[in-house]
């Protein structure tokens, strides 16, 4: 099952109580000139066509889930989706109407309804039952693609087991010394020039010459160090993160992973024991101060102001007092719900410490981050056939996600 399908999976947990704030339902009688600009092409990929009219069932279907709903993200799903069945029909892979119900029920289970409760509620909301069955036979389609493409390329050695192991256990753990790139990728023609670059940089991967491309492209501030990051507990990392890192040797790069408006590569530089266990992050409360003006001078200035003034998250009550409420953001979230750039920089960072990497609003809002906490999962104990299922899931994962970049970046999209 691939990320995306396990994390809209997760959201059925919330669909009862989003499904209060249902969207306006398709029941009306369409106009033959608004049929017609419902099924208009929002976008061609290769010889098939996605049209408005998916795109608009697909926001639906995203937002009842609980998910992202904007319309970028929607479409760059359902392009995915078209070069993932083109992939999957040269092999001939198709799915039966059995495994379809199967998948529907077992979908609706998550969030403690039977199929047809969960139907119903999707249509209730807009989203059609054949929008539901493309949606899951595509995942289930592609999760058997991801295994039979990728299985035998993902194995997984008794050496990375221990390493997992010693990463989770009491005994002592890991901490890592990684370099970042960062590359635009707020417009598809951006998205794909940025998925080329990361191609070439990874066809020679040295050190150095990573170095030299995150001095030279990187759109984080890491840039003026070569991209290089301090040390930083394997546990603290964000989970996706974590789980390219812990297969990687020193010198190979991860696969590209998504931060909404860009996408970032990551280097092992170097690996080393500790006698202090890692354990894995659970939550993490964290703060997010927003400061007009972006990355500008006066901007930056104020949060040093800022950053001399406090010491702790609660410190920034008394800064934001006289501001509207939205300015200051204090939460704790699961590290899994927690966005990816925000994740990454928290990683970095120790309670008190702040980050002013990021940016809002199209880069016009500078993001003062400050780490409050991190809670820690409990595990005394771990399985070795677990630990070598949940470590192969995840390569063939990222295998699976670098090839559908693979197949982006070489076919022809036209976004009218």
């Amino acid at each position: 099952m691939s990320a995306a399908f396990r994390s809209m999976a997760r959201g059925m947990v919330q669909m009862a109580a989003l499904a209060a704030l249902s969207l306006s339902a398709l029941s009306v009688t369409l106009s033959p000139v608004l049929a017609q600009n419902m099924f208009a092409p929002v976008a061609y990929v290769n010889d098939k066509v996605v049209t408005r009219y998916e795109l608009t069932q697909r926001v639906a279907l995203l937002r009842v889930l609980g998910g992202a709903a904007s319309e970028k993200d929607a479409l760059d799903a359902l392009i995915d989706e078209r070069l993932k069945a083109e992939a999957a029909a040269r092999v001939g892979l198709r799915i039966t109407d059995e495994q379809i119900a199967q998948g529907i029920q077992e979908f609706a289970a998550r969030g403690q309804l039977k199929p047809e409760q969960f139907l119903s509620l999707m249509a209730k909301n807009g989203v059609s039952a054949q929008t539901v069955r493309d949606f899951l036979s595509t995942g289930l389609i592609w999760r058997d693609y991801a295994r039979g493409r990728f299985g035998a390329k993902a194995q997984v050695s008794d050496s990375e087991i221990d390493r997992a192991l010693q990463n989770n256990g009491p005994s002592g753990g890991l901490r890592v010394l990684l370099s970042e790139l960062f590359l635009p990728a707020r417009t598809p023609e951006e998205t794909a020039k940025s998925e080329a670059l990361v191609k070439e940089i990874a066809a020679n991967p040295t050190i150095s010459n990573f170095a030299a491309a995150a001095a030279k492209y990187s759109v984080a501030p890491s840039r003026e160090k070569s991209g290089r990051m301090d040390w930083v507990a394997v546990g603290d990392l964000p989970p996706p993160l974590r789980a390219a890192v812990i297969t990687l040797k020193p010198g190979e790069m991860t696969a590209p992973l998504s931060t909404g408006n860009a996408i970032g590569v990551f280097q092992l530089r170097q690996i080393a024991e500790t006698d202090v266990a890692t354990p894995n992050a659970d939550a993490i409360e964290y703060a997010a101060y927003y400061i007009a003006g972006g990355r500008s001078e006066a901007a930056l200035k104020r949060a040093a102001q800022v950053k001399a003034s406090v010491d702790t998250c609660d410190d920034l009550y008394g800064i934001a007092k006289d501001e509207p409420e939205t300015v200051l953001q204090i939460d704790t979230l699961p590290v899994k719900d927690i966005p990816n750039d925000v994740a990454i920089e928290l990683s970095k960072l120790d309670p008190g410490e702040v980050s002013t990497a990021l940016t809002r609003a199209d880069g016009q809002t500078l993001v003062f981050l400050m780490m409050c906490g991190r809670s820690y999962e409990a595990n005394d104990s771990a399985d070795r056939d677990q630990i070598r299922q949940q470590l192969l899931s995840q390569r063939i994962g990222a295998l699976a996600d670098s090839f559908v970049a693979e197949l982006r970046a070489d076919a022809t999209i036209v976004i009218p």
